[in-house]
């Protein structure tokens, strides 16, 4: 399959040229760099490449009503100050953007059909997210033009994006990027779009869940990359435990050669998982079949619980073999100040003591505190290995 130029980063062409101008990136729509390998021995050469995934972004209408600053302008900023620095520590950073930037004509709106304020976008890039999935159930709320103008200002800000198209041929070309002398597919999946369908003949604006689209995909993505990711918006919401539906894909993409497959959607975390395969270039699969909500309005216990879930891949260039490390969970809860003394929303880190959380009253250290240990129980329900490595 011949991949477009705009979503994969050549690092072996021109690299005389690229010292030249010392450029910082190829093409305007790809910040992905190759980077020379480092030697740890005499014998070999290791590269490595850290990430950082996260579940739903979403902006519920309180949000963009406390982030208003005047008539039509909103700073969300503040909302990711607390986590900003653990994430512009990563190489890579992504989550699944759970709503439309359709633009102030079509009227900003929250929960059922989303439509956010620019500014909301702005705010992701800002925090370190450099690249985001697009497939879920609320990105075709505000129909093709919706779609259409998401796609077109993550391309103006140049976030590289996965789940959604603008054309045919953007659609059939699959998310291959290279850093630090690792490249990676990302795969983006979604169970529906709602009561919104997208029409037969535009079927290409969202990649939905097609077991034997999926299991394509990830082969010729293994053909071409050294690790595969898929990012999948599937199983039940509000349910702490995965669907057989959620396992029977996981499986399906691991079976087919998938590295690591996250999943999002029931607006709670689900377990993490360990699996042995000889499928994919890892001989273990990362699974985390839900990360729950990044950020969002919901406020009962659970879902005002996410995580940063960090892991290393690491790449001996010498032997050819490449491995998982570092897995870590970081578990978040998601704080909401009063409207009218102190209008924002943070995402709050597990930092240890968390001493800087001094402006939570007493029910909301509480509250943060059960949140996250509920996230560690769920998140090592099945990994046990992963307890103490869970913040």
């Amino acid at each position: 399959m011949k991949f477009s130029n705009r979503y994969i980063v050549l690092t072996a062409i021109f690299p005389l040229f690229l010292l030249f101008v010392g450029l910082s990136y190829i093409s305007p729509a790809i910040f992905f760099v190759h980077t020379p390998s480092t030697s740890s021995s005499p014998q070999d050469s290791i590269v490595s490449l850290r990430f950082i995934a996260v579940g739903d972004l979403m902006c519920h209408s309180p949000e963009f009503q406390y982030a208003r600053v005047s008539a039509d302008s909103f700073d969300f900023k503040p909302f990711f100050s607390f986590v900003k620095p653990i994430i512009k520590d990563a190489d890579i950073c992504f989550g699944n953007l759970e709503t439309v930037i359709a633009g102030k004509e079509a009227g900003y709106s929250g929960y059922p059909f989303f439509n956010s304020p620019d500014a909301f976008l702005s705010a992701i890039q800002d925090a370190g997210f450099n690249l985001l999935t697009t497939a879920n159930n609320h990105c075709f709320d505000q129909a093709e033009s919706g779609v259409l103008r998401t796609i077109r200002k993550l391309n103006e800000l140049n976030i590289p994006y996965t789940g959604t198209a603008d054309s045919p041929r953007d659609r059939d070309s699959l998310r291959i990027y290279t850093k630090n002398g690792i490249t990676f597919a990302l795969l983006a999946y979604s169970y529906s779009t709602n009561d919104n369908p997208v029409a037969k003949a535009k079927k290409y604006l969202v990649s939905l869940i097609d077991t034997n689209k999926i299991v394509a995909d990830i082969i010729t993505a293994k053909s071409k990359s050294d690790i595969v990711m898929v990012y999948v918006h599937f199983g039940n919401e509000y349910k702490r435990k995965p669907s057989h539906f959620q396992e029977s894909v996981v499986n399906a993409a691991i079976r087919a050669g998938a590295d690591v497959i996250l999943g999002s959607h029931p607006h709670v975390l689900q377990p993490i998982e360990l699996i042995a395969s000889n499928h994919g270039k890892l001989d273990t699969a990362l699974v985390a079949y839900s990360l729950g909500n990044f950020i969002s309005n919901q406020r009962d216990r659970y879902t005002d619980a996410g995580a940063l879930l960090r892991f290393t891949i690491e790449k001996n260039i010498t032997k050819g073999k490449l491995s998982l490390k570092n897995i870590e969970f970081i578990p978040t809860w998601v704080y909401k100040g009063d409207k009218i003394e102190n209008p924002v929303f943070y995402i709050l880190p597990k930092t240890g003591t968390d001493s800087s959380y001094s402006f939570l009253n007493a029910r909301e250290r509480l509250k943060m505190e059960q949140a996250f240990s509920d996230t560690k129980t769920i998140l090592t329900e099945r990994a046990a290995s992963l307890r103490e490595t869970v913040k």
